[in-house]
């Protein structure tokens, strides 16, 4: 029936007339009773909570179920036992939350009495905001459903934190935090759940270690308890070793002893640190216990022996009671769910509690959406803007959420159409491990899948439902249903007289892109899958499924396949059907082969060969074939077969003649990872009172508890707007029009804003050269830029306006590729070189050997957490603003934002109190928004908040620069490279913005730690319409060295090598001396402490003996130079303040983006001052107190800011030297203090740096002055291993060395070195960035089409240290330490070339002696492509000359 899309029909209308639209439920134990009407129906449960005071710590940090920042708990009753569901918040709609209570990160803990997860991860330098109520929900699970069995396989190989990401930290520390929970026992203490204690697993959390040799601390031991024979020591007054709450048992802390089950693992964490303000020790004075295993209230009796004092450092962390937590609130046990409707004329949500009110609202309006899980629902409304004017929520329907398992008389499983996917994971996980493989194939096949679809988040609320329904070609789930013959039962008003019938999925239920033959007004009740139906005596029946993705976990499907054979005890084939996913615009049964297979017997040669040539021919896939990849698709179309037709004959115990075990094994199982360990070298070699030593980042806390603001935490401010951008959405073209009208007729719409409002056409220009606008005003040169701001008074609102604002272009060519533009001569004015030796072609000329090549590198997004964003509040007098902004460079914003509003300077304060990341991407990009939205508060006269979603940010930001690089090098016969010739492309984008600065960098690095002696290299910058690319950690440093251990990996394999690595003294080819250099040592250190000698052996050994499994080790080293680029920027200037009550106010140039520069700042202040750390303390950052800074970046925060502030503390040491004099060394800062203040003596002061001797002249080629200041230096040597039938690949282990010099604080360090390692792994290995080619669009702008790592892409044993016992004479640095956000993120490449020596084997193999090329990412596609093997060539897809999908710029 026709129905208006703006109002529910009357007939609608009268179904839900008498429906409620109160939701009732609870937050944090918190009752709420809301009117439903009076909420925006687009808003989701997200939005609604950060509505409320004090519940900002969930973040939206992607808007699409991708990332866990918006995680919280779900704590339910679910066949009367309490269940703690993670869920994403930002997908979930309101109309879910209805009798359920609702667990925020703040619900669990705060500063001031943290939960023990919060204080762990806090401690443990693991901090990371979303996170905490995944780990959170694991925990109280086992609590709840195990009697608290939580082992580290839980914690990390069955998904729990699946969907969750961190670009921060590189994940160990996380799991470390989350392991020290694990344990298979509950000390139970008078047997109620509330008495529960777990202990701290020390062993599992990585933390055990004795003092070193010649090494203690002086620490009293604090491991006893008072309920353990008196052991403790602290006198129950001691403010510092006493108690801290003499009321909640959860504040008591656990001191955890080693286990007897004994562990060797090298690792700790440095306990007991001057002056910590949290995570004190204190002790269970309740007479319960001190929850270790071993508690003498727990023995038989008292007289039991005590165990040894451990002789490892403490770690005082509070112990885990279950008991103590939020207890699902009663009243809810007594809610009756009551049908729901509410809504606006934009959208009517209804909550259903039966199917017979599903089925009455379709039969009068078919269309309305069917939402369960909301995953992709949310996902088309946000980004698509989709318009369901109906949408009915089933997840509250009991019908469709129930479950039957399979039995003798009825052989099949039978789960309702809602039963959440996690669920339906566990119950086929438990059901098969009852049958056993002869009887259950089909529901381990379907576990399978599950256990890789998306996160533990979505697995919770999705359902098979959603994925049937939507029928997405690439489901991970639909062609294992096929597969298996599942029948779907339905109902629909319009058939059958609206009773149940039964649809057989193997029947052209799939009929094309998201078409299935479900009636329009269909309901989906529930699935039935046949476990081992109709089988005669002696046939088996045999089920697996296939899933290929670009990262292993919570991935969206490149190709997937479920396969079915039935077989009789000979091998003849009974039945077969081999379905894909992937290969089609909708999930298609390989007929062809699928019939082939049908009566031949499995062992006869020619049924691999037939079955296989028969996929060949029905996969065909032209080469610009949506979605790319077209060889790689094919190749595993075949390669799934292939590994399935040997696991076939392995479930028949069929002979396999020919193959060894262990080709068998590898043919027939997946590369699987193992719980990860690892280790650092903690020790503080270096420590002073203060600096050197481990102290927690001073925010962790707060980040943990979700207390740390963020930009869009800042309260709402009066009268507040919210503007949405308006983009370009074509590469290259001119503004014919934009019209804004029908935006303007939207309800809460406030004003447009565009280039005619900026002060004045010139003040529109800004970047480094001028050459970009704010907002476009004839041409737009890149698809995102910006047209122009919508500004209403709700988020929701301004961006539902944005969709309807009219642009019309004049389409213009685009060029959109390196090798495009180089073809088209599109340069900007740059073209750069450096020299030394001998002209190139005379060094080429007595070179024994010349070889040459290309390097070839993509882009990468920054893909920080929160993302930009900005609150711009007016002054409403003399043009004054406070821009509060998320960026790492407030000179640069204020500067920028004062010439586009047209005022001075000295009007407009920038502030910044922390980032969420920045990585570089907030270091010029964060200009553009904050320039665009104060034109928007100055035109309105009202404070403007603007924070960008995900695929805003990704579409407008910029990246990584892509790079080519084609080479020469000259060498000896014995390896030694004697001349290098290099010619630098790359892509800068639209604009110059810091592409100049990227280049030269990149120049700089092309030896990284070789010493040749005649060079020539030059960079040219691409000009084409694509983003502006911009700096990113690392800042050319990484393409360059890229480079060279591209021609130093190709000569080592061409001839051997005669290693080029620079003595003590030698210059570079820019001409600077190299002063304090390890590499020589941290090469030599690594090479015995990793045994690397004997693992290349047995790593060569390996490869003999495996033929589609492959392992590669290597070894790569690095050298960073350290400055800014521009001489002018190597400066910072400090202000600190000491007031009259002792405490000590802080304020430097740098910013805080998670890096730990404040606390740096502080350790170094209150070393300075000789001041308790406590006493110090740093607000924020704004250009008010510290003006003309240089932008926090070139990992040179603590080296300029460090300074300044130590120069300021020194200048107020003179003034204070007189009182120390006449009060003592010791006296307290308090009296110090008070005493100058009295003879009126300033205890304010500034302080400035700037970094000698540097200064760089381009073109100078004979005497020119240092471009860097000092070099950071590294080593790294990584095993893989590599599936050459998916181009799946597992790290085994990695080593990390690195020189930081004499640290400051080596907790923060060992996070940088291991957060950039594993930033950089996923550069070199899986971030590929990709562009429509046909319009320039950027096709991977959320977490679902871009990868980063994630939790199970971590080395399985990581290790880290830092080298010791060196000297750095010439190291002219705050307390000799050295930068370390940017070097060691190119070790990560380590694991590509540790990937391509692995792919050497399998190419030789193959009959490949050539040399595949140097390019990164090597993704899964190219490591699998890169094998070259006959199924390769079989599934090989021609050029043709047609353009690739996308384009790879």
């Amino acid at each position: 029936m026709p129905f208006d899309t703006h109002t529910p029909s009357s007939a609608v209308s009268e179904i839900i007339a008498n429906y409620s639209h109160t939701l009732k439920f609870y937050i944090n134990g918190s009752p709420v009773v809301l009117d439903a009407n009076t909420v925006d129906p687009e808003a989701t449960l997200l939005d609604f909570i950060r509505t409320q005071r004090g519940l900002t710590g969930t973040k939206l940090g992607c808007g699409e179920g991708g990332c866990g920042a918006c995680t919280v708990v779900y704590q339910v009753k679910q066949d009367g036992n309490v269940r703690h569901l993670a869920v994403n918040a930002c997908l979930a709609p309101l109309a879910s939350v209805d009798g359920k209570h609702i667990i925020t990160v703040e619900g669990i803990g705060s500063t001031a009495n943290p939960h023990p997860l919060q204080e762990r991860m806090a401690r443990l330098h693991s901090s990371q905001c979303g996170i905490v109520m995944s780990i959170y929900a694991t925990l109280r699970n086992a609590a709840y459903e195990r009697g608290y069995n939580l082992t580290a396989d839980h914690v990390e190989l069955e998904g729990a934190l699946d969907g969750n990401l961190c670009r921060c930290t590189g994940y160990k520390p996380i799991l470390d935090a989350a392991k020290s929970f694990v344990g298979e026992y509950v000390t139970k203490l008078g047997g109620k759940h509330e008495d529960y204690i777990v202990p701290v697993n020390v062993e599992a959390a990585h933390l055990i270690e004795g003092p070193r040799d010649g090494e203690h601390d002086g620490q009293k031991d604090l491991s006893g308890c008072p309920a353990c024979h008196g052991r403790n020591d602290a006198p129950p007054d001691d403010p510092v070793h006493g108690m801290t709450s003499s009321t909640n048992p959860s504040t008591n802390v656990v001191h955890p002893v080693k286990s007897t089950a004994g562990n060797d693992d090298d690792s700790t964490l440095a306990s007991n640190i001057k002056d910590s303000t949290f995570g004190q020790p204190s002790f269970n004075r309740g007479g319960e216990g001190c929850g270790r295993p071993n508690c003498c209230r727990l023995q038989a009796t008292s007289s039991a022996p005590l165990p040894p004092l451990p002789s490892f450092p403490q770690f005082d962390f509070k112990p885990y009671r279950p008991g103590t937590e939020l207890i699902y609130p009663p009243a809810l046990s007594k809610h009756i769910l009551q049908p729901l409707a509410f809504g606006n004329d934009k959208r009517l949500w209804i909550r259903p509690t039966t199917v017979d009110q599903i089925i009455a609202i379709k039969q009068v309006y078919p269309f309305a959406k069917i939402v369960g899980g909301s995953s992709e629902v949310q996902v088309e409304v946000k980004f698509k803007g989709a318009p369901y004017d109906v949408c009915i929520y089933v997840g509250d329907v009991a019908e469709l959420s129930r479950c039957t398992l399979p039995s003798p008389r009825r052989p099949t499983l039978v789960f309702g159409a809602n039963f959440p996917l996690a669920e339906l994971e566990r119950v086929c996980g438990e059901v098969y491990s009852v049958l056993g493989a002869e009887n259950a194939s089909a529901l381990e096949a379907i576990r399978h899948q599950l256990r890789y679809f998306a996160g533990r988040q979505i697995r919770n609320v999705a359902s098979a439902a959603g994925n049937v329904a939507t029928a997405s070609p690439i489901s991970d789930l639909n062609p294992v249903l096929v597969a298996t013959a599942t029948r779907v039962v339905v109902r629909a008003a319009s058939t059958n007289g609206g009773k149940e019938f039964a649809m057989q999925m193997h029947d052209n239920f799939f009929v094309g892109y998201r078409k299935t033959t479900l009636p329009a007004d269909a309901v989906i009740v529930r699935f039935e899958v046949p476990v081992g139906e109709d089988l005669a005596e002696g046939e088996r029946e045999v089920v697996r499924s296939y899933k290929q993705a670009k990262r292993k976990d919570d991935d969206i499907a490149i190709v997937t396949a479920g396969m079915y054979v039935k077989a009789d005890a000979d091998g003849k084939v009974i039945a077969a059907r081999l379905v894909y996913g992937g290969m089609a615009p909708f999930t298609v049964i390989a007929k062809e082969a699928s019939s082939f297979l049908v009566g031949k017997c499995i062992t006869d040669p020619g049924t691999l060969q037939g079955t296989l040539d028969a996929l060949a021919r029905q996969f065909q896939l032209p080469y610009d074939v949506p979605g790319g990849m077209p060889t790689y698709r094919c190749t595993l179309t075949l390669s799934f077969f292939y590994r399935y037709y040997h696991e076939l004959l392995v479930a028949l115990g069929l002979r396999i003649p020919g193959l060894s075990n262990t080709e068998i094994e590898e043919l027939t199982t997946e590369i699987h990872r193992g719980v990860s360990s690892g280790s650092r070298d903690n020790s503080d070699p270096y420590a002073q009172d203060i600096v050197g030593r481990q102290i927690p980042h001073l925010s962790g806390l707060k980040h943990t508890t979700g207390e740390a603001v963020y930009t869009d935490d800042m309260p709402r401010v009066g009268n507040e707007g919210y503007g949405a951008l308006v983009i370009s959405d074509k590469a290259h073209a001119r503004l014919v029009s934009v019209d804004p009208s029908a935006a303007l007729e939207m309800p809460g719409v406030l004003a447009w804003v565009d280039h005619r409002d900026v002060a004045s056409p010139a003040a529109n220009w800004w970047g480094h050269a001028h050459d970009e606008e704010f907002f476009k005003s004839e041409f737009v040169t890149a698809h995102g830029q910006p047209i122009g701001l919508v500004v209403a008074d709700t988020k929701i609102n301004a961006q539902a306006a944005a969709r309807l604002v009219k642009v019309e272009y004049e389409i213009l060519p685009a060029l959109l590729t390196i090798e495009e533009a180089i073809e088209a001569g599109s340069f900007f004015d740059y073209d750069r070189r450096m020299k030394k030796g001998k002209p190139i072609e005379t060094a080429f000329a007595e070179a024994e050997f010349v070889f040459e090549g290309t390097s070839r590198m993509g882009g990468q997004e920054h893909f920080y957490l929160e993302t930009q964003g900005c609150l711009i509040v007016p002054k409403l007098e003399d043009g004054e603003m406070e821009v509060f902004s998320s960026t790492q460079a407030l000179n640069a914003t204020q500067d920028f934002v004062a010439q586009a509003t047209g005022v001075p300077r000295n009007r407009i304060v920038a502030r910044g109190k922390r980032m969420g990341g920045g990585f570089g991407g907030k270091e010029t990009r964060s200009i553009q928004l904050a320039g665009i939205v104060a034109v928007a508060a100055k035109k309105l006269r009202r404070p403007i908040r603007c924070i960008l979603d995900r695929d805003m940010d990704m579409m407008t930001s910029g990246q990584r620069h892509p790079f080519l690089t084609r080479w020469k090098v000259g060498c000896t016969k014995e390896g030694k490279v004697t001349a290098l010739q290099c010619d630098l492309f790359c892509n800068g984008g639209y604009s110059l913005d810091l592409s100049i600065g990227v280049s030269d960098r990149a120049l700089a690095h092309i030896d990284n730690c070789y010493h040749i002696l005649n060079v020539d290299a030059r960079a040219r910058v691409c000009k084409t319409n694509t983003v502006s690319n911009t700096a990113f950690r690392g800042f050319g440093g990484p393409q360059g060295m890229f480079t060279a251990e591209s021609y130093i990996t190709l000569v080592a394999e061409k001839l051997g090598l005669n290693i080029n690595l620079y003595k003590e003294g030698e210059k570079t080819h820019y001409l600077q001396v190299v002063e304090d250099w390890h590499v020589p040592r941290l090469l030599s250190d690594i090479r015995k402490e990793c045994d690397y000698d004997h693992r290349r052996k047995e790593v060569d050994a390996w490869n003999v003996a495996h033929k589609w499994r492959k392992r590669g080790l290597a070894m790569v080293p690095t050298k960073f130079g350290m400055a800014f680029g521009l001489p002018h920027l190597n400066q910072a200037g400090a202000l600190v303040h000491i007031y009259t009550d002792g405490s000590i106010l802080v304020a430097h140039g740098g910013t805080e983006m998670g890096q730990g520069l404040y606390t740096k700042m502080i350790q170094v202040a209150a070393q300075e001052l000789k001041v308790p750390l406590d006493t110090v303390f740093t607000s924020e950052s704004s250009t008010s107190t510290v003006p003309n800074t240089s932008p926090t970046a070139a990992s040179s925060g603590t080296d300029l800011n460090g300074m300044a502030v130590k120069n300021a503390c020194e200048e107020l040491n003179r003034r204070l030297a007189p009182y120390r004099e006449k009060l003592g060394a010791d006296a307290p800062m308090t009296k110090l203090a008070q005493a100058a203040y009295m003879d009126r003596v300033s205890l304010s002061a500034t302080g400035h740096y700037l970094v000698p001797k540097i200064g760089y002249e381009w073109g100078n080629f004979v005497n020119p002055k240092p471009i860097f200041f000092y070099y950071t230096q590294g080593v790294a040597v990584v095993e893989v291993e590599v599936d050459c039938l998916t181009g799946d690949h597992t790290i085994l282990r990695t080593d990390l060395k690195m020189d930081v010099g004499r640290s400051i604080n080596p907790a923060i360090d060992y996070g940088q070195v291991e957060g950039a390692f594993i930033q950089g792994y996923g550069l070199f290995t899986m971030e590929e960035s990709l562009w429509l080619s046909h319009n320039g669009q950027l096709f991977t702008r959320g977490p679902g089409a871009y990868k980063i790592p994630g939790f199970s892409d971590v080395p399985q044993d990581f290790r880290v240290s830092l080298l010791r016992d060196a000297e750095w004479p010439h190291l002219g640095t705050i307390a000799s330490s050295k930068g370390v956000g940017e070097p060691p993120l190119f070790l990560g490449a380590t694991v590509l070339f540790a990937m391509r020596d692995a792919l050497r084997s399998a190419r030789v193999q193959a009959n490949l002696m050539d040399v595949q090329d140097f390019r990164a990412p090597l993704t899964a596609e190219r490591i699998r492509l890169a094998c070259g093997d006959v199924l390769v060539r079989h599934g090989e897809v021609k050029l043709e000359g047609k353009k690739s999908f996308f384009a790879y710029i």
